[in-house]
């Protein structure tokens, strides 16, 4: 798997990528946001950890610009821990958040999750979940509305795949949470209220009425079907 880690503090990329080559990763590197979103484009990482505040284009705005060709899952690292910061990264295109000062082992973990997640699969047999007008290749983890397909993340195709595969079953923020950001999440629990409403924006008619990816008010969400 390769990772590409773009910060401009060396002394922190210096120290994740020996600790990545430890694990057997393969690990390119960036200082600002416009030499990520180029490796993003030339190098086909399979995942990218992303600072936010970088000289020439921050990390915000190189995530939003990787999103417009690619669906790699991306980390934001950030020395920021305000929710509303948070939320920005998430509407850029984020998957994940990892605040400064990290735990390298934490950071590790949430790699290897997303990469889990995000992987693609050896079976090379066609393997579809529809409902309604929604259709989902879980081999190429592609979303599709009405056969047009839907530009998700991949936290994103997590969250849809998650539902439709327990149709009709209310979710609550924290429970959605677990099953699949898989560690402890919840002093974020706002993150899932973004996706969702990303969610809403690609694959509903009508995201102001939804018809499939409901809210049942106090409780959580599910997806009807």
């Amino acid at each position: 798997m390769k990772i590409l880690v773009v910060d401009d503090e060396e002394l922190l990329v210096k120290g994740i990528r020996f600790n990545l080559q430890n694990d057997g990763y393969d690990v390119i590197t960036g200082s600002n946001g416009a030499e990520a979103v180029e490796a993003a484009r030339t190098e086909n990482p399979d995942l990218i950890l992303l600072d936010v505040m970088m000289p020439e284009m921050d990390g915000l705005t190189a995530c939003s610009r990787i999103r417009e060709f690619s669906n790699v899952p991306v980390i934001l690292l950030t020395a920021k821990s305000d929710d509303m910061d948070k939320l920005m990264g998430f509407d850029n295109g984020a998957d994940d958040y990892l605040t400064k000062p990290f735990n390298i082992l934490e950071l590790k973990a949430r790699i290897r999750a997303l990469l889990r997640r995000s992987g693609s699969r050896q079976d090379t047999n066609v393997n579809t979940l529809t409902i309604g007008n929604i259709t989902l290749d879980l081999n190429a983890r592609n979303a599709y509305r009405s056969g047009v397909l839907a530009d998700l993340t991949a936290r994103e195709f997590d969250v849809i795949e998650f539902l439709m595969r327990n149709p009709n079953r209310v979710y609550s923020r924290e429970a959605l949470l677990d099953n699949i950001w898989a560690y402890e999440y919840r002093s974020d629990i706002r993150t899932l209220d973004v996706h969702i409403r990303r969610l809403r924006e690609k694959l509903e008619e009508n995201p102001a009425d939804p018809q499939y990816i409901m809210t049942k008010w106090g409780v959580g969400y599910y997806f009807r079907k």
